[in-house]
Parts: C-alpha cells; structure tokens; sequence
C-alpha cells in the first residue's frame, strides 16, 4: 500500500508537469505564429488560446500518460527507491499497478471529456475565430438525402437551427411526386418546420385525362424528423469533430438511411479505442526499464524510450488521419493496431512479469 501510494503521488506529479510543459509550449508557439491573423478583440485572441489549449490537450494528454510513467520509472531507478521495494518483498506486479490503474482511469476521463463539445471540438472552434467566422458559421449549398425525399437549403445555420431557399424533392419509385418550395425552415421539436411552404404535387400518371401538377400551401410543413442541424452541418462538411453524443447520434441516423458512415466510426474508434495504446505501451515499457543505474545507462535508456513512445504515437496519429481520410477502414486503422499492441502488452508482462 505505502509502494502504491507513493508512487502515484509521484507519476500524478509527472503527469501535470510534463502535460502542462506541453501545453503551454504548442499554445504558445501556435500564438505566437497565429497572433498577426487573430481578430483585434481580447476576448476573442483569450478564447482562441483557451480552444486551442484544448486542442493541445486532446492531442498530447495519452503520449504524456506514457512520458510520465518513463519519468517516474526513472526518478525511482536514480534514487534507488526501486531496488528497495524490491528488497522489501514487493513483486514487479505491485510495481506496475499503480501506472496502469492510473493510466486507465486518467484514460476514462479523457474519453469521458470528449462529451464536452468545447474539448472535442477545440480545433474546430479555434479555426473559426482564426479565420474571423463565429461558431456556427453558415454552410452553403447543402444537398442531402433523407429517407424518400431530396433536399436542398441555399444556406444552413447551425447555431440559428434555420436554413433559407429551401427545396425538398419527394422520390416513390424513381418517379418525382412531390416539390416542396419554401423561402425558410427552422427545426422545432425534433422536426424541420418548412415556412409558408407552396407544395407541388404531380399526379401518378400524366396523361390528357389527368388532373395535371397540383399547388398548395401550407403555413407550416413538418418533415426531416431527427435531422439535427449540426449532424447536419457536421456531416456535410466532413467534420471529425464530433463529441462522442454527436458521434452515436449521426451514425444512427446515417445508418438508418443507408448511407455510408465509415468516417463517423472512425472518429468513434478515435476516441473510444486508441487512447487505450496508452496502458498498453507502459507495460511494455515497463519490463524494459533497468532496476538500477549499474545495469544500463539509464540517461540513454530514457533517450530511446522516449523516441520509441513518439514513434509508435506517430504510427498511431498516422493510421488514425488515414482512417478519417477513409484511405483504410477504422477497423484496420486504429481497432486492429490496438489490439495487437494489447495482446503483445499481456505476453511481455506474462514472459516478464513472472521473472
């Protein structure tokens, strides 16, 4: 218990400083770069570091879990505290307990964060006030389909929940029933409510005793049930910033009118999955740490651990850009790599641990 506490203490010490150190040195020199492009308001530059710190945060809080377990490892190596527990009867299981319970639970709340929408989306919310555009900022030209209909709105605002030039094509069998010509819509309770709507209607079979193309209006039109504005604009614009809501949200809806939804898995298994490398590589890092200074240079050691920790995070950043890019599945992409570094975690610490 004493090994378990203290130990902790000192990887927790590791993990704010080293995350912190990181941190400030991406926002700073992001700023810095930036600073000439930033619109003149304070408050606005405040907010851009503030969502920019975020995004520094989701981008480097799993690779510091992992730079302070090697941190930690090393300080109990050089004051000999690592040799004592030893002596004392402590196994290398009761070493490694604390980093990765810790690891894990830091991990959990990571993920649980990208519930935030300010986290998940501090990259997104910082490019717009770069490039002098407020949040929710107006798509244009959107094109979309949703269950039999057709949709277009010249202009979709998100943060408003409207859209203006509104023309919404209803398809049975290939064939064209039904035009929809409406100059705004908002969404209401769960429904896109179409304003002073002219309704077009085109009888079944056209012929010389036909009634011909019927128009009527109506005040308000509800249709496009569920079709929240920012999944919406969220899927049309490719984003991958979804929070993890968000996320569940608009691969239920895509999947339900088959369409493809491969991208959104893949943000899923970004923020769900691969964190979990973090566990994983701390094991494997762990049973190749030196106990003491006289077995190896430990000043080198540390060097090739540290290099090694960022190119298997650079693997990993890689193959998640190329699943997002759907140049590979999110399966192949981020699933497969963590479990295989998974299984290889457990027959190091099954070939070490018992050593």
């Amino acid at each position: 218990m004493l090994a378990f506490k203290t130990i902790s203490f000192l990887y927790l010490k590791y993990v704010s400083i080293i995350m912190l150190a990181l941190v400030l040195f991406f926002v700073g020199f992001d700023v810095m770069d930036n600073l000439s492009g930033l619109p003149d308001s304070a408050n606005l530059k405040l907010l851009y570091a503030l969502f920019r710190s975020y995004y520094a945060m989701d981008l480097l809080f799993p690779i510091s879990l992992v730079f302070a377990m090697i941190a930690t490892k090393v300080s109990l190596i050089r004051s000999n505290s690592l040799v004592a527990y030893y002596s004392l009867g402590y196994s290398k299981g009761d070493i490694l307990r604390p980093f990765t319970l810790l690891s894990t639970l830091l991990i959990v709340i990571y993920i649980l964060l990208h519930m935030y929408a300010p986290f998940a989306k501090g990259q997104e919310y910082s490019d717009n006030i770069y490039s002098n555009r407020v949040n929710g900022a107006p798509t244009q030209n959107l094109f979309f389909t949703y269950e039999d209909y057709y949709v277009y709105f010249k202009e979709l605002r998100p943060l408003q929940q409207s859209a203006t030039e509104v023309r919404i094509f209803k398809i049975d069998k290939n064939d064209l029933r039904v035009v929809v010509v409406a100059k705004e819509a908002f969404y209401k309770d769960d429904h896109w409510v179409i304003k002073d709507a002219q309704i077009l209607t085109k009888p079944q079979n056209i012929g010389l005793e036909s009634d011909g193309i019927k128009i009527s209006q109506k005040k308000d039109l509800k249709l496009l049930k569920d079709f929240r504005p920012d999944i919406l604009d969220q899927v049309y614009e490719g984003s991958v910033n979804y929070t993890i809501m968000d996320a569940f949200d608009a691969m239920n809806l895509l999947d339900n009118q088959n369409v493809n939804t491969d991208k959104i898995r893949s943000v899923l298994y970004k923020i769900i999955v691969y964190p979990f490398f973090v566990p994983f590589l701390v094991i494997i890092i762990f049973f190749f740490v030196p106990i003491s200074p006289r077995f190896l240079n430990v000043s080198l050691f540390s060097f090739i651990a540290l290099l090694s920790s960022l190119l298997i995070w650079g693997v990993f950043y890689t193959l998640i850009q190329l699943s997002n890019a759907q140049t590979v599945s999110g399966e192949l992409g981020i699933v497969l790599p963590i479990v295989l570094l998974g299984l290889t975690s457990l027959y190091v610490w099954y070939k070490k641990g018992s050593s």
